[in-house]
């Protein structure tokens, strides 16, 4: 008996998708329920499980296709298991099941969970200062080269440029290195770059679904909204000092570590219960005022930048959201995010300061009305009852839509952000 391979239904508003690889080849046998093609639509990649246990028979659509939502792909057909092959079966020794072991390895562009690299970052900020009589010298120049000693006007060019002379062949008596050589050294012209010799002149590739859509969305945003933003700062030193002598207990109690977005998420959701303008959208002629708070955080991945959202946040404790939010990132860097992990979002928190961003504007994830940018934490003098005082300072960045957000609303609602931060404990007494 043959099944067929069908596009499965891809989301509220999607209808079709890209053949992305077919994970088998013709003739492969498959088992039921086993991944055997990637689908990537405008917001995520799909694997479309086998409907049976068989043999892939037939690929009809290829790699690159566009299909749309029950779209016929390919082929199965049904197999038994003969008693002979039982048999043979039952004979073979039970050895460790190995086929869904993936082994990665670290990746240099690989995603980060956004407010655990911060808070990691923060716990080497916390280190007391320690004065000591170490004294700091200049590093030695070498003053030879595979023992010869080197001229004096050869060791102040060395000295100058900080050449590395390990890399360097005299062309002098006994492989003696001259003047001549180091000139001759910085007067070569630079090698082109890998990608340029790996690539060409330049270098032509198509756009992913993803990244079209993100373009096509961030341009959306520029021309359909009132965009529009505000700053403010704040001082960090509190919610370090409660992370500091809290992480332990912290950590043992809830299995997790106490990061920073739990903060942001907690003083966000206070601020959008005030000022309900910020957790609304316009639909046409109408504003819609919502009542629940699903926050949506920037998560960056290889393939791009996705949103995923946090539902129900504002019933959630500190540990509950520090553990949905590394669940959902973790989803995202192993690219297993579905359609339901990416929509109903309400408010948006982008944290560029994993990244060492000190200040930027964020543009809004529509059809939202508010973003929030947080940046990185940097010890800064300030002033402080009339005395100058070392403070880690963070910079916040509110991007709006002044259609429905006005500027007394939105510096509030930054300032109101601002105060729970500060005073964290306020976000325990909902106030």
């Amino acid at each position: 008996m043959s099944e067929k391979i069908l596009v499965p239904v891809l989301g509220e508003s999607i209808t079709e998708a890209t053949v992305s690889k077919w994970l088998k080849n013709e003739g492969d046998e498959v088992k039921a329920d086993e991944p055997i093609v990637e689908l990537e639509t405008d917001k995520v990649n799909l694997e479309v499980p086998s409907p049976i246990t068989g043999k892939l028979t037939e690929i009809i659509t290829k790699n690159g296709s566009v299909v749309e939502v029950g779209a016929h792909l390919g082929s199965i057909e049904e197999i038994g298991i003969s008693e002979e092959k039982s048999q043979k079966i039952e004979k073979i020794k039970p050895t460790v099941k190995r086929e869904n072991i993936e082994i990665s390895e670290p990746q240099q562009n690989e995603p980060q969970l956004l407010e655990t690299e911060l808070a990691d970052k923060l716990d080497e900020q916390e280190q007391p200062l320690v004065l000591t009589k170490e004294v700091k010298t200049k590093p030695i120049i070498k003053e030879k080269l595979n023992d010869q000693v080197l001229s004096p006007a050869v060791r102040k060019i060395v000295a100058e440029n900080k050449i590395n002379l390990e890399t360097i062949k005299g062309s002098g008596k006994d492989g003696r290195l001259l003047k001549g050589d180091l000139m001759s050294l910085m007067s070569k012209n630079p090698s082109p770059s890998e990608r340029k010799i790996k690539y060409g002149q330049e270098e032509r590739i198509k756009m992913t679904r993803l990244r079209q859509t993100i373009a096509k969305r961030l341009k959306q945003a520029q021309e359909n909204a009132a965009l529009l933003t505000t700053f403010n700062e704040v001082d960090m030193t509190n919610i370090i000092e409660m992370r500091k002598n809290n992480q332990d207990d912290f950590q043992n109690r809830f299995g997790i570590k106490l990061g920073m977005m739990s903060f942001f998420v907690k003083a966000s959701i206070v601020a959008l219960k005030n000022f309900p303008a910020v957790n609304a959208e316009i639909e046409g002629d109408e504003i819609i005022y919502k009542n629940y708070y699903n926050i949506s955080f920037a998560v960056g991945t290889d393939k791009g930048l996705v949103v995923p959202v946090l539902k129900d946040a504002d019933v959630m404790s500190f540990a509950d959201i520090e553990k949905n939010i590394k669940e959902i990132s973790d989803k995202a860097k192993n690219g297993k995010l579905t359609i339901e992990d990416l929509q109903g979002g309400t408010f948006t928190i982008s944290n560029g300061g994993v990244y060492g961003s000190m200040l930027s504007t964020p543009i809004l994830n529509l059809p939202q009305s508010g973003v929030l940018g947080m940046h990185n934490i940097v010890e800064r003098p300030v002033v402080i009852e009339g005395e100058i005082m070392v403070r880690p300072i963070m910079y916040l960045a509110l991007s709006y839509d002044h259609r429905i957000i006005d500027g007394k609303e939105s510096v509030s609602f930054l300032k109101m952000i601002k105060e729970n931060l500060e005073e964290p404990r306020r976000l325990f007494l909902d106030i």
